[in-house]
């Protein structure tokens, strides 16, 4: 009874903020940032569909999902043939894997500031090469899927290259082997059999990849340049939004959040049933 006591402290601490948020985001029109509530409704959830001030949420909620999506396939891509590469003694793989994981235990704003200095040298370089007209339409090469795109993938690889080393750890070639017996070639052999045993695992980096790129702030605020992400929008309208218009844009990168969750919980549990299905 008393650790269950405190694991239910510990869990009301890390989800009861959450649980605030979402109830009062229901509020009616009179309602306020705190309790006690003022009414149900959907009304902050509207305003918040009519704009936020001069903050183009929609905007930026395209933005953050389409940086997502890409953190997301690069991550999965790259895990994958990392994965498979580590498979075999690599020439200088230790000090490769060691470069790659040191994200993990250095300062975020260390990795995104130094991001941020590559690309403002790039920047002058570039400068220096182009003429005065071309200097006209020139901004920064600092972007969405420049320099952001780069941070984020500091966050996110190295947690699908460990994932993906704990899955070849204990995948057993002799499946490959019996696949190259019967004839098959190396990319039917991964498309056929490699894929598939490690299909869950795949899901879970996507997964991993889409969610951490989601909720970034650390190292997208030095390395995106001139647009925002919705978190760091959100970040913004903390200090300028009291109403509960923020507690509905909450509400709903929460869901988002959990949409994703659920769905690749939902496919990894169907690509696990298949496997099984194919065993038997």
């Amino acid at each position: 009874w008393p650790l269950a006591v405190v694991f239910a402290a510990f869990v009301l601490f890390m989800y009861g903020p959450m649980f605030v948020i979402f109830i009062l985001s229901f509020q009616g029109p009179e309602g306020g940032l705190t309790f006690p509530m003022r009414g149900v409704s959907l009304h902050w959830f509207h305003k918040l569909a009519e704009g936020l001030g001069t903050v183009d949420i929609g905007a930026a909620f395209q933005r953050s999902l389409l940086l997502g999506t890409v953190v997301m396939a690069f991550t999965v891509v790259l895990s994958v043939l990392a994965g498979l590469a580590f498979r075999k003694r690599l020439s200088g793989g230790n000090l490769l894997f060691y470069v790659t994981v040191a994200s993990l235990i250095m300062p975020s704003i260390i990795v995104s500031l130094g991001i941020k200095l590559q690309f403002r040298l790039l920047d002058t370089g570039i400068k220096s090469m182009l003429s005065e007209a071309m200097l006209e339409n020139y901004g920064t090469a600092l972007g969405l899927f420049s320099s952001a795109l780069g941070a984020h993938l500091t966050w996110t690889l190295p947690f699908g290259l460990l994932i993906m080393f704990a899955v070849f750890n204990r995948f057993n070639p002799a499946y490959e082997e019996a696949a190259r017996d019967l004839g098959a070639t190396p990319w039917q052999t991964f498309r056929h059999v490699v894929l598939p045993l490690i299909g869950p695992s795949v899901v879970g980096i996507g997964m991993f990849g889409f969610t951490l790129s989601w909720d970034e702030i650390a190292r997208t605020s030095q390395a995106i340049g001139d647009v925002n992400t919705l978190p760091l929008e959100l970040q913004g309208l903390t200090s300028t939004v009291t109403t509960p218009a923020i507690y509905a844009l909450g509400t709903v990168t929460t869901v988002v959040s959990f949409a994703v969750m659920g769905v690749a919980v939902g496919l990894a549990l169907w690509l696990g049933r298949r496997q099984k299905k194919g065993a038997r």
